[in-house]
């Protein structure tokens, strides 16, 4: 019984033990991840696709300003990596776009707005690819497409509206190939249409 109550007291203080130690990590890693650094003291290499401070690949958060001093854009990195949000917003501080990436791609929910403030899409990605319904409207606040996306490739119903609620677009993507309606031109009525017939 004593033998028992000595190993769950030992394994209880290793546990207690990493826990700290991991949790002094975790901090001392949030401190360089929000760490705001100004995008031009920042370098990308484009062969490798990787953003360096110096000679260091950077972890921390870039800052993109407007000529007003306005933030324009954040984002985060990690390895040099974007890892995490990426926000852009207009001149007058509305929020244009918020995307969510892991390891340089685009994973998750990414939205964008007008400049009026009014949701202009939403999109859903999976390891960089567009996956499920992804939405678009109008500056309006009117819907203007719903597209079936499954890793990058059309799949299912695609539907796209006019602005005044008329569908143009109602197909079936399956497989690579298009069913139904891909584009509908206006359609006019005639009045006072004669129709001759000849005998």
């Amino acid at each position: 019984m004593q033998l028992t109550s000595l190993v769950i007291l030992v394994i209880l203080q290793i546990s207690t033990f990493f826990l700290r130690l991991n949790g002094e990590k975790e901090e001392s890693a949030n401190i360089f991840f929000n760490r705001e650094v100004v995008a031009e003291k920042l370098f990308l290499n484009q062969r490798e696709g990787l953003v360096y401070e110096g000679d260091i690949l950077f972890t921390g958060i870039s800052v993109s300003s407007y000529p007003n001093g306005e933030v324009a854009e954040k984002v985060t990195y990690f390895h040099g990596k974007r890892n995490g949000f990426r926000r852009k917003w207009f001149e007058n501080r509305t929020l244009s776009f918020e995307a969510f990436y892991k390891s340089n791609k685009l994973n998750g929910e990414v939205k964008t707005w007008w400049s009026n403030g009014i949701l202009r899409s939403e999109s859903h990605f999976e390891k960089g690819k567009a996956n499920g319904l992804q939405k678009q409207w109008y500056s309006t606040g009117k819907i203007f497409k719903e597209l079936n996306m499954v890793f990058g490739k059309e799949e299912g119903i695609q539907k796209a509206w006019r602005e005044n609620g008329k569908i143009y677009v109602n197909y079936e993507a399956k497989n690579g190939r298009i069913f139904g309606l891909k584009r509908a031109n206006l359609c006019f009525e005639l009045s006072e249409e004669n129709i001759v017939i000849n005998d």
